[in-house]
């Protein structure tokens, strides 16, 4: 038996997806910047892709701009922001918890001389407000949030930054929403967001393609120059068949996306409920609070567990050998050594940090495969704590 259970790194992307790109590539082969026939009937197809894209997050579609995917997008908003803004401040803001392509971008405008505050987040995970509000200064001229943490689930409460964003009334809003976008109800403008990034892999899309919503009067500086596509914000000939792709995962996941929801949290509680009555010394990273999916705590798609006297490296091939398929954490920072950064800004020590899986599940899931994955994990990790114990044994 095959269960995929990392649908935070990639989703498998949906039959209906890759026959909108297949169209696409037959019938919209022209370049949407060409003045024929062809390059125009490609342009009005590409705008109304667009429109798809902005209404599942309550946007206008003059306001999202389509770039490669989920990286782009957080170092579009971010270094854009930054250049348009440099002679208002030198603060920027961001918490502990974020994607690398938030944090490395951080991380270089920090080299380059800005005053960087990286924001604490309590045991759950979640970012502590009142350090946000004492963060914020008139210097300030962006905060980067993210809506959705990709190791734990945690939902961040993007509505309340964007009201303390406002108040403080000079910087941006960077909300990086690529594990939301599709799975968690989102209104731009009711968060008051100014910048938000979102992927198409993460909903069951095609790689390569991603969004940024930029409010309307709200200048950034172009990362990507060019031919001057996309008005002028991101250069290149537009990828059309993968717009195609998105536009229609961006449909699909704005159908009957409660119910998802709800399906997802049962499976998720099937499988935690699993591991803490089948599995001792156990501890499930995250909001405490895991009730009615859809409130602002906790994204039911994402469940992360530390097993004692594991390392969750060899509980993910162990589990591999039989067909499951989890992670240890972000896909982008698999190749880096050291344990999670998130866990570590949630106050999760070394050692079981070390021993944390992180499950991320879809709708596509069932409950035979969460039963499936729970049995071979129980067998797992009484077979990882026996070679464990032998190993301590010996003084390995």
């Amino acid at each position: 038996m095959f269960v995929y259970l990392d649908n935070s790194a990639t989703t498998k992307q949906s039959e209906n997806v890759t026959a909108a790109m297949v169209d696409a590539v037959k019938n919209y082969f022209g370049n949407p910047s060409s003045l024929y026939r062809a390059g125009l009937d490609a342009e009005k197809f590409v705008r109304r892709c667009r429109s798809d894209a902005a209404r599942l997050i309550g946007a206008s579609p003059e306001e999202v701009y389509f770039t490669s995917g989920g990286t782009e997008s957080d170092n579009a908003a971010i270094y854009g922001a930054v250049r348009a803004r440099k002679r208002q401040g030198s603060r920027i803001i961001t918490t502990a918890i974020e994607h690398p392509a938030v944090l490395e971008c951080f991380q270089d405008l920090e080299q380059q001389g800005m005053d960087v505050v990286r924001l604490p987040v309590d045991r759950e995970g979640r970012l502590d407000l009142n350090a946000l509000e004492n963060a914020l200064t008139q210097d300030t001229i962006l905060v980067s949030v993210m809506h959705v943490n990709n190791e734990t689930g945690a939902v961040q409460p993007v509505e309340e930054v964007g009201r303390l964003v406002r108040k403080a009334g000079n910087a941006l809003f960077h909300c990086d929403a690529v594990q939301s976008y599709g799975k968690l109800p989102i209104d731009v403008r009711k968060a008051g967001i100014d910048l938000l990034s979102a992927s198409g892999h993460k909903l069951h899309g095609p790689r390569g393609v991603g969004i940024l919503y930029v409010r309307k009067n709200v200048r950034i500086v172009p990362l990507i120059r060019g031919g001057g596509q996309e008005n002028g914000l991101r250069s290149g000939t537009e990828n059309v068949p993968g717009i195609a792709g998105f536009a229609e995962a961006a449909r699909q996941a704005s159908s009957g996306m409660m119910e998802r929801l709800e399906r997802v949290r049962a499976l998720s509680r099937r499988l935690i409920d699993g591991i803490r009555n089948g599995i001792p010394e156990v501890t499930i990273h995250g909001p405490e609070h895991q009730g009615n999916p859809g409130t602002d705590q906790w994204l039911p798609y994402i469940v992360n567990v530390s097993f004692a006297d594991c390392r969750g490296e060899v509980l993910l091939h162990m589990l591999e050998q039989q067909g499951v398929c989890v992670s240890t954490g972000s896909a982008c920072s698999s190749h880096h050594k050291g344990y999670s950064h998130v866990l570590g800004a949630m106050g999760v020590g070394a050692s079981e940090a070390e021993g944390a899986v992180r499950f991320s599940l879809s709708a596509d899931n069932t409950e035979e495969e969460i039963d499936y994955a729970l049995e071979q994990l129980t067998k797992s990790v009484s077979e990882h704590r026996k070679m464990m114990a032998i190993a301590h044994r010996m003084g390995r």
